[in-house]
């Protein structure tokens, strides 16, 4: 059995940061990162467009108590306020502890870090690398990693969470290059685990995302908080779904339907093209619907709109936002210095997860599960509600990176090593594995992913009702007993990732399910979640968390209140 003093399941930004911090804070803490891919290649790589902080480099006018009312009323003010003031506070000093790291933001003439304008931000306020921001972050994260001497198991893939008497102990891992399994023993375990953007057939989101974490998390019985919140970024490059960062839109790009409106004049005046993703997503769906989408030819009623750039010229294009305009030209043949690029909402970020407090446990009915912490995409201390604001996610990362590593270098001080019996978890592992192995089921991995992806996106997307997701959770409930008649085609032990895909499987299918029962007992819209039969937001009975508990025989649905200590709900409009 291998042991550690903490072990951080996810290569990302917030396992990479909380790592960094339990080092610097003790160095003589043994850490150990677990990955399934090596960190440089999680998904936080992909992260384009920038992180907010109030430096006032660009807006002197700037507050972070504007930062929290910008992020509170972009959640539809389901965010947490407290959760919400930390992330707005802290968002200064861990931008400039990320450039004395050595991040390589770009730059106004007189060298400070640039700022640019971002969706839902009343201010300029967005830092950025040109347009590669969680590539440059995540890089030098890396690096300090290194430096620290922190444990790297990458291409592990991690199968359970080991959960005895109300403690999280450590973790099953299975290592993909030979089948070999370990179980890992910890004073205490954090998930950084990311998000679950390949639930459905269109994501921004890389193949790794699957939502391991939260599925552990829900097979150990505890609770997940708010799934029914899943957002669309409104600019997936079509037909492909890769991101176009909203960077684009900060910079000065119009939205375009087939008559050539810029039509979010009629959807969020004041913000127009940088209003909130959910009513942006909302707007361009609508548009489509209306018959004002565009076809390839350029007629009216197809499938996408246009994103135009071209009036902000070669230069501005080429280095602001390169990376972009290199995507678009490579993916669809799209010059966009002289041809608008095809866009429509993608699957992008889930606003719920495993829910924390401000310094990263893990919260279970009125308490907390003990030695357990999150940090992330894959948690929900509730900074972003019912929608995230875009820029915010690599912030939360890094607070609440720092943070959760900073409250686990205290929490191990003077603890023992748990007591784990590791054969029974290793039998049960084996037994897991050597089953899809050996059964001989009637259907392929992919052909039961895409049925259940495409289940998610009919019946759970942009727009919901009642009897759309009844009917969703009938043919979930079908996809889950082919998922028992699954036929493996590899049967070996080296780098079997066909193997990894039938694990990634049961994990997607255990989230969508929480998500879409989540989404019916919310009998209201806000934010992401919008319901056709129930078209208002609801206030009286639904401002409050949605608390999700997983078994076999269905799920149980708790909720829990919304803390609200600066800013009283109102009226979302822009």
């Amino acid at each position: 059995m291998l042991e550690h003093d903490v072990i951080i399941v996810g290569g990302g930004l917030a396992g990479c940061r909380a790592a960094v911090e339990i080092a610097r804070t003790d160095p003589t803490l043994k850490i150990a990162v677990i990955a399934k891919t090596h960190p440089i290649r999680s998904h936080s790589v992909a992260a384009q467009g920038g992180i907010a902080a109030t430096l006032k480099n660009v807006d002197a006018t700037d507050t972070w108590e504007a930062h929290a009312f910008d992020t509170v009323k972009g959640s539809d003010y389901l965010a947490d306020q407290d959760a919400v003031e930390i992330l707005a506070r802290e968002a200064p000093d861990v931008v400039i502890d990320l450039e004395h790291m050595g991040v390589l933001f770009s730059r106004l003439s007189d060298g400070r870090i640039a700022q640019r304008a971002f969706g839902g931000h009343s201010h300029n306020r967005t830092c950025y690398a040109a347009d590669k921001t969680g590539h440059a972050i995540l890089h030098e994260l890396v690096n300090n990693l290194r430096r620290y001497g922190v444990c790297i198991y990458d291409e592990w893939y991690v199968m359970r969470l080991i959960v005895e008497d109300g403690e999280a102990k450590g973790v099953v891992m299975y290592r993909i290059l030979d089948g070999h399994l370990e179980v890992v023993r910890a004073k205490a375990v954090m998930f950084a685990t990311g998000g679950y953007g390949r639930a459905y057939n269109t994501t921004s989101n890389d193949y790794a995302s699957t939502g391991d974490g939260l599925a552990m998390t829900a097979l150990a019985g505890l609770p997940l908080e708010d799934m029914e919140f899943v957002q669309f970024h409104p600019t997936g490059l079509y037909p492909v779904g890769v991101l176009i960062s909203e960077a684009v839109r900060g910079e000065g790009a119009y939205l375009i339907n087939a008559l050539g409106d810029r039509f979010m004049a009629n959807y969020a005046p004041s913000r127009m093209e940088l209003a909130p993703r959910d009513i942006t997503s909302r707007a361009i769906a609508r548009e489509i619907s209306a018959g004002r989408g565009i076809h390839p030819d350029g007629s009216a009623g197809g499938a996408f709109v246009y994103l135009d750039l071209r009036h902000m010229g070669k230069e501005k294009i080429m280095s602001r936002i390169p990376f972009c305009w290199e995507e678009a030209h490579r993916l669809v043949g799209i010059d966009a210095v002289h041809q608008p690029m095809p866009v429509r909402p993608t699957i992008h970020y889930s606003m719920g997860g495993i829910p924390t407090d401000t310094n990263g446990r893990v919260r279970s009915g009125e308490g907390f599960i003990e030695r357990f912490f999150a940090a992330g995409e894959s948690a929900c201390v509730s900074v972003h509600g019912a929608n995230r604001l875009g820029s915010n996610s690599l912030l939360e990362c890094v607070v609440y990176g720092r943070r959760t590593g900073k409250a686990i270098a205290q929490f191990v001080q003077n603890r023992k090593l748990p007591v784990v019996d590791e054969q029974p978890y290793i039998q049960a592992a084996k037994e897991q594995m050597q089953q899809l192995i050996a059964q001989n089921g009637k259907y392929r991995i992919a052909q039961i992913r895409q049925t259940f992806q495409d289940c998610m996106t009919k019946y759970c997307g942009v727009f919901r009702t009642e009897e759309l997701m009844q009917e969703g959770l009938t043919q979930l409930e079908q996809i889950q007993q082919q998922y028992q008649e699954i036929y493996l085609d590899d049967k070996g032990d080296c780098w079997n990732t066909e193997l990894v895909e039938a694990l990634e499987l049961r994990s997607l299918l255990v989230v969508g399910q929480i998500i879409m029962t989540s989404a019916l007992h919310r009998q209201e819209s806000r934010g992401a979640h919008c319901r056709e039969d129930y078209s208002q937001r609801d206030d009286e009975n639904f401002l409050k968390h949605t608390m999700a508990y997983y078994s076999p025989a269905g799920i149980d649905i708790q909720y829990r209140p919304v803390n609200i200590s600066m800013f009283e709900p109102k009226e979302r409009k822009y």
